[in-house]
């Protein structure tokens, strides 16, 4: 390079916005969820917050003392990302998706902090759900602090029901038409909508069915983190085959 040239510089490869993840360190599918729903130019960076095997109410709660660590990993010194996002939805209520958002928030001008559970009430609201049944993965403690979070979020809790699963990769192994199927049985006729609850869980490849089937919206929640992520950050994009919420 000769001393007359000029270092030349672009917007770089994500150029419309770039968001940040925290997953649980077992989570198995988050990022190809996330990738499959990334437009062009939009950056993802993903990485992982300790957690014993078992999802447990303690264990949930454990996460909170490794925060700080994982998120010290994501970008600690520069100012281009746009939104980062804790992706549990069991361990923002468990935690306090608050003490959680406040925690990401410091120190970061300029950057839009979230969680999964904060991107599923925007969802749900934004779709005009107010009476919900919702399917989770998870054990019946959990399950009832979950119904309490949506209850004190204005929401009408019609029917909760889990399926008492504790690790992350047997979550994984639910077949998707099973998944389907569960959702449905959980369903009521006076819900407005359903929310397949766990980020662990093969929700995302069949949203779009499952609402042609129900006639009602269906919300997972690696979509609705997804899609949350994307609007705070000035990304509005309508895209097909992840159900209505991605057409809003």
């Amino acid at each position: 390079m000769t001393e007359a040239t000029e270092i030349r510089y672009d917007e770089g490869p994500y150029h419309r916005a770039r968001l940040g993840f925290i997953c649980v360190a077992n989570a198995g599918l988050t990022e190809g969820d996330l990738f499959a729903m990334r437009p062009p130019g939009v950056g993802l960076s993903i990485t992982r917050v300790r957690m014993r095997a078992d999802c447990t109410i303690d264990n949930l709660a454990g996460m909170d003392a490794d925060l700080d660590a994982a998120m010290a990993t994501l970008f600690p010194h520069r100012d281009d990302m746009d939104v980062l996002c804790y992706n549990c939805t069991a361990g923002s209520f468990v935690i306090g998706e608050n003490r959680i958002i406040e925690r990401m928030q410091s120190g970061r001008s300029g950057m839009r902090a979230t969680t999964l559970l904060s991107g599923t009430v925007a969802a749900l609201r934004a779709v005009g759900a107010s009476r919900i049944a919702i399917a989770t993965a998870y054990t019946d403690d959990i399950n009832e602090l979950e119904a309490d979070y949506f209850r004190h979020s204005g929401f009408d809790v019609v029917n909760i029901a889990g399926l008492g699963l504790l690790k992350d990769i047997d979550m994984n192994r639910i077949a998707p038409d099973y998944l389907a199927d569960f959702a449905k049985s959980v369903n009521r006729p006076d819900a407005d909508a359903v929310f397949i609850s766990c980020g662990a869980l093969r929700s995302t490849p069949i949203v779009e069915q499952l609402e042609q089937e129900l006639d009602k919206p269906v919300i997972g929640s690696n979509q609705a983190s997804m899609w949350n992520c994307l609007r705070l950050a000035g990304i509005d994009d309508r895209m097909e085959g992840f159900g209505r919420l991605f057409r809003l």
